[in-house]
């Protein structure tokens, strides 16, 4: 007897769950079932994957060792079979991209795209870059758009474009030129934690002075601007984010002395990821719509 697909998938279930009832009800099967397709694995491999501690299933050191190996050729074979039910034109690919990106670059990304190839749909998901890549590693999402910093092994990154982090106020009485440090004391809103945005900028300014005082983090860059508006305070942001504020005067700039925070957008995809044409195509696109968002 040998190991099959649908054994591979209720063994994976059981590892996140834990309890077969919920496997068997999430899976539309009998618990019976269930239980009899992991006694059934246990016997191919000829000793158990599981302690049974307290109800609940937990993977003993044999079932981690195969969950390491069976969890990637899983989620391809499963890429496989996505791939050819759908042609290079038709299907849907689904994206996930982190707060800037979503709001200033994404939108004209994917009206193009679907303006060009109306069978294909594309479900986007947001999130900071931390929960991007997330939603990678879990196989919710094909393809990432982040930016910050990504130091994960099982994640492949290719730098799309290069930001500018600004520090911008709604105080106009702020026009002179500053060091970082003399800023320091005054009221900073930023982005919560696991932002891109926040921990390149944190991390650009570490050595240039003592902690900020930070006393609101909000999850979205509009959230941020609209604080700036009603109080006397400030934030970094993305230049392409405030652009628009600044040219009309809602937002200024703030200058400083020896600043320069610049930060890569990043496309990000599992290192185990099917590439398929589908895939392939839209990414190039998205690639290149951006190169050229950036430079104009």
């Amino acid at each position: 007897m040998k190991i099959t697909l649908r054994q591979m998938e209720i063994f994976l279930n059981v590892v996140k769950s834990g309890h077969l009832t919920n496997v068997a009800k999430e899976m539309k099967l009998s618990q019976s079932a269930i239980s009899m397709s992991i006694k059934e694995l246990e016997n191919i491999l000829g000793r158990p994957v599981f302690d049974r501690i307290n109800k609940k299933l937990i993977l003993n050191e044999i079932g981690r060792a195969f969950y390491k190996e069976i969890d990637p050729l899983y989620k391809k074979l499963s890429d496989i079979e996505y791939e050819f039910k759908n042609s290079l034109n038709r299907g849907t690919i689904r994206v996930g991209a982190s707060t800037t990106i979503v709001d200033y670059l994404m939108p004209p990304i994917i009206c193009n795209y679907m303006n060009n190839y109306s069978d294909v749909k594309i479900s986007l998901k947001e999130g900071n870059s931390k929960e991007i890549i997330g939603l990678i590693k879990a196989g919710a999402i094909d393809v990432g758009f982040i930016e910050g910093i990504v130091s994960d092994h099982e994640i492949i990154e290719e730098k799309i474009g290069v930001d500018e982090l600004i520090v911008v106020t709604a105080d106009s009485t702020m026009n002179d030129e500053y060091y970082i440090d003399s800023l320091a004391h005054k009221k900073w809103v930023l982005r919560e934690e696991g932002s891109g945005t926040r921990e390149v900028f944190l991390d650009y300014i570490k050595e240039k002075t003592e902690p900020l005082n930070i006393f609101l983090e909000l999850g979205h860059t509009e959230s941020i601007k609209s604080i700036l508006a009603n109080h006397s305070c400030l934030t970094c942001i993305s230049k392409i984010a405030v652009q628009g504020e600044i040219d009309k005067e809602k937002l200024y700039q703030v200058k400083l002395k020896n600043f320069e925070c610049k930060r890569d957008f990043l496309m990000v995809y599992h290192k185990d990821k099917y590439q398929s044409g589908l895939f392939e195509k839209f990414t190039y696109f998205s690639k290149k719509m951006i190169s050229q968002m950036l430079i104009a």
